[in-house]
């Protein structure tokens, strides 16, 4: 196994390993151990099968079912969700369709949010639809010592505009979080589904977050992908934000997910 920085403001390549066998300890252990200092991995030429795709996922952690989208559960393996603009018999094949994405991390209104995303590509348009992904490391890092005085110790308080999808007690997330595994410090803000800040006036909430958003996505702190068929994205959904590009409906697009969850900060 290679591993080779992208040499931009996040991830590594992953070379010269067979993902459709069983990956020894030691392996996963390396693999792992890249992933923490890198955030964001990518594998290119993959040819998985959807049990394949689950077992690798095992190497980071228990992938579970989505915890909310069951519509788009993968009917062979309940543990894959379908990300597609494909349709069949006027049915919708998956989620999310063809439209931009605005950056956000996943799964951010549960408690836990999630920890780790991995994404396959099995088809994909030859243009568009690129994804993007943010630092949350050197966000924080490159923040102004009065900001970073400014944000301590607030939370932002997380709520899905479908009710059906929140828990009882809506999750109010540090903005700056220490990553559980790594023990550095990031900024986390998503916009998703952020209502507010808490103990700031609505006004003043949504300003900081605009505020802070504008610095951590950045093109300095940003890493483009553009896809092919056969890649295999696994990100850390803690220390990363990332969106998508929008792409013409008539070209098809599918992608299988498989998802972590997992405790935001120490």
């Amino acid at each position: 196994m290679k591993i080779t920085p992208t040499g931009g403001a996040l991830g590594a390549d992953i070379s010269g390993l067979d993902i459709r066998e069983t990956l020894a300890p030691a392996t996963q252990a390396r693999l792992r151990k890249a992933f923490h200092e890198h955030s964001l991995l990518r594998l290119r030429g993959q040819q998985l099968t959807r049990d394949d795709l689950v077992r690798f996922s095992t190497s980071f952690g228990e992938p579970v079912v989505h915890p909310t989208n069951h519509r788009d559960r993968d009917p062979q393996n309940p543990l894959i969700t379908i990300i597609s603009n494909i349709e069949e018999d006027g049915r919708a094949l998956g989620a999310l369709g063809n439209a931009e994405l605005k950056f956000h991390a996943d799964l951010v209104f549960l408690h836990p949010p999630g920890s780790v995303s991995i994404l396959y590509c099995v088809e994909c348009p030859s243009r568009g639809g690129d994804t993007y992904w943010s630092n949350a490391y050197r966000a924080y890092d490159t923040l102004d010592a009065s900001v970073r005085e400014r944000i301590a110790g607030l939370k932002v308080v997380y709520v899905h505009r479908n009710p059906a999808y929140n828990p009882p007690q809506p999750p109010a997330h540090p903005i700056v979080c220490t990553h559980p595994d790594t023990h550095r410090k990031m900024l986390f803000v998503s916009p998703s589904s952020a209502q507010g800040i808490v103990g700031l006036d609505e006004s003043e909430g949504q300003s900081l977050l605009a505020q802070l958003l504008e610095h951590a996505t950045q093109d300095s702190l940003v890493l483009r992908h553009q896809w092919q068929a056969g890649d295999l994205m696994i990100w850390d959904n803690r220390c990363t934000l990332h969106r998508r590009d929008a792409f013409d409906n008539s070209a098809r697009r599918l992608m299988w997910r498989t998802q972590l969850l997992g405790p935001l900060s120490l």
